[in-house]
C-alpha cells in the first residue's frame, strides 16, 4: 500500500465526515510524506467539527496538513433533530422552526422518512431541520 492511501485510511473517519458536513473538498494529496487536505466549509462550526474527528484520530496529526477556510457562500448544513417521547410534528416544527405550522417543511426535508402529515415518528428517530 502506497503512503497515499495509507493515509487515507488513517484519516478515513474524518474524510467520511467531509460530505456530511457540506465541505467542499478542493485536494487531497500526499506532500513532504504528509497527507495534504485543502477544503472550504460553510461555516466554523464545520471547520471545528472537521479539526474535533482529526484530533479524534491523531491528536498530533503529525502527517497531515489540513487547510479548511470558510466560504459562506456553500449551503449551510441541515440541523438534525433527534425525536424524544411525547414529540409529534407539530410540536418539532414549533420548537425548531418557531411555528406549529411548518410541520409540513420538516416533512419534505426527510422524504424518505416522511410521506405526509399521518407519519409516526418515534423516538429515537432523527430528522433532518430545514434551514428557513
Amino acid at each position: 500500500m502506497d503512503r497515499f492511501e495509507q493515509l487515507k485510511a488513517k484519516y478515513k473517519p474524518a474524510l467520511d465526515l467531509i460530505p456530511e458536513l457540506h465541505i467542499k473538498l478542493n485536494n487531497l494529496h500526499v506532500e513532504n510524506d504528509k497527507l495534504v487536505l485543502r477544503a472550504h466549509a460553510p461555516a466554523q462550526d464545520q471547520v471545528n467539527d472537521m479539526w474535533n474527528k482529526i484530533k479524534a484520530i491523531d491528536p498530533t496529526y503529525s502527517d497531515l496538513a489540513a487547510e479548511i477556510t470558510i466560504d459562506a457562500s456553500l449551503p449551510p448544513v441541515p440541523k438534525r433533530y433527534t425525536v424524544v417521547a411525547g414529540d409529534s410534528l407539530w410540536k418539532i416544527a414549533a420548537s425548531q422552526l418557531g411555528n406549529g405550522s411548518k410541520y409540513p417543511e420538516i416533512i419534505k426535508a426527510n422524504p424518505g422518512k416522511l410521506k405526509d402529515d399521518k407519519s409516526v415518528i418515534h423516538p429515537g428517530d432523527v430528522l433532518i431541520i430545514p434551514n428557513l
